[in-house]
């Protein structure tokens, strides 16, 4: 007995010794993206300095009503809920996975009642057997199929949070983007009701010419055209103001509602300081989605793993003990203990090459993942080239914008003194008048562009974002604590 127990002893240390050492699967080593990354951003304006990352960069605008907004959409917004609990999911499925590298234990127990040597229903021997039993079950993990399988299940937890964080970039940068459509918006409803307000004065003032003979008519018909032309773009932006706001309400976890405008001041467009961009190379670090695909392609490179050590024998320990007895009152005694203890052993010979498809699915897989992978990142380095490239430009189209408007006052006030004068029609006047206003809605919509372009070049380098909040978890189990 002695030496039955100590082979069994010897047996399961031995297995516990063995248990993971065999690696069967290829360790994982980042792709080559097969592309030559420059030591600067082509549109970089200067690409030596290095990236200072701030935790809350939308506070470079100045505004306190923005801050808070960003605060809300992060505590509040629903897709960032549905992430966390997605995560929570994943999470789960990680204790699932890694819980098949541990025994499992039961408790189990039977009443049986049979009848022996005799033929009748009542005749004969009954005999009842009561039973309780400990069994236990456990998987050598020879070949690291279960521990690649294991790491496979964290790396989706990893790409999961990462996936969380482009989430939350994208929400935020939204957000930031309707409210400053908002506020251009705003600017742009200014405008019109100053042009509006204009064109009145100058149908009073032709009508008082006309009442007086030293104007046609045609000048009154053009400029209660003019005026009824201005008055059309107020319920337009009024409309696209209102589903701004609706989206933005929406975006904060608040029933949709709409307010009246607020007044802009005529300084409202802050010439906001460069990014310094920093080296290409670190995007790969820096961008959730980034560390997302990677994470993913970690995963599928441990389930090439799983998939090769599933064509290897399985090696299984089962075992139970317990006590077996005819009494129940003598269940639970040293005169009867039952144990036993089978060690086996299955390694697939014929399965019609079911395994061999198998491994060959998840190399194919991996290989996909790859491809994701370096389109991901240089659609990331697209993204960070377009979006200098469009400051750059629309920093130029301002400064044309601002030159333009500079003439179209001067040509209105030209053209107003000249009519006066008797030296030009009255369409002149319309005419100066209308292209001044249309360079101011032209500046307000430049500026719009040029904020925006902020957003999206902070969200393309990755970097500044604040955390959403971390996702909490019951603790129900000593595998269960993150």
């Amino acid at each position: 007995m002695r030496c039955t127990k100590f082979g069994c002893a010897l047996t399961i240390v031995t297995y516990f010794f063995l248990y993971g050492c065999i690696n069967l699967g290829p360790d994982y080593m980042r792709p080559d993206l097969g592309v030559q990354t420059p030591p600067s951003y082509e549109n970089a304006t200067d690409g030596n300095r290095p990236l200072e990352v701030e935790d809350r960069w939308w506070e470079v605008f100045g505004d306190s009503e923005l801050n808070q907004l960003v605060n809300e959409v992060l505590e509040k917004n629903l897709d960032l809920r549905q992430t966390a609990t997605r995560l929570l999911e994943t999470r789960a499925r990680y204790v699932q996975v890694r819980s098949d590298r541990f025994p499992g234990i039961n408790l189990s127990g039977s009443k049986d009642r049979r009848q022996i040597a005799g033929g009748g229903f009542r005749s004969g021997v009954i005999i009842d057997t009561y039973d309780l039993n400990v069994p236990a079950s456990f998987e050598v993990d020879l070949w690291s199929r279960l521990a690649k399988a294991s790491k496979s299940a964290w790396a989706d937890i990893l790409q999961q949070e990462e996936a969380r964080r482009t989430v939350a970039q994208t929400v935020i940068s939204e957000a930031i983007s309707l409210y400053l459509v908002m506020e251009s918006l705003e600017r742009r409803l200014q405008i019109a009701e100053q042009s509006i307000k204009a064109f009145r004065q100058s149908l009073k003032f032709v009508e008082t010419r006309y009442q007086r003979g030293l104007t046609p008519v045609l000048d009154v018909r053009q400029a209660r055209r003019v005026l009824a032309q201005a008055e059309t773009i107020v319920p337009q932006l009024e409309q696209d103001l209102g589903i701004a706001q609706q989206q933005l309400s929406v975006l904060a976890g608040r029933y949709p509602e709409t307010h009246a405008p607020r007044k802009q001041p005529k300084d409202y467009f802050k010439q906001l300081a460069p990014v310094p961009p920093g080296l290409p190379s670190d995007l790969l670090w820096r961008r959730p989605d980034i560390r997302a695909a990677e994470a993913g392609l970690r995963s599928l490179n441990e389930l090439i793993g799983v998939a090769k050590a599933a064509r290897f024998p399985t090696i299984t320990l089962t075992g139970s003990y317990g006590w077996t007895s005819e009494d129940l009152n003598t269940l639970v005694r040293s005169d009867s203990v039952a144990w036993n203890l089978t060690q086996g052993i299955v390694q697939p010979i014929f399965d019609a090459g079911r395994l061999k498809a198998g491994q060959r699915a998840a190399e194919a897989r991996y290989q996909e993942g790859v491809a994701e992978y370096m389109k991901t990142v240089l659609d990331a380095f697209a993204d960070v080239e377009g979006a200098l490239l469009t400051r750059e430009r629309q920093m130029e189209r301002r400064e044309r914008e601002l030159k333009f408007l500079e003439e179209a006052r001067a040509t209105q006030r030209v053209a107003q003194s000249r009519y006066i004068r008797g030296l030009v029609i009255y369409l002149d006047v319309l005419n100066a008048q209308i292209t001044r206003f249309q360079a101011e809605d032209n500046l307000a919509l430049v500026d719009l562009a040029i904020l925006r372009n902020r957003v999206a070049l902070h969200r393309s380098l990755g970097g500044g974002w604040a955390e959403p909040e971390p996702v909490a978890v019951q603790e129900d189990g000593i595998f269960f604590q993150f």
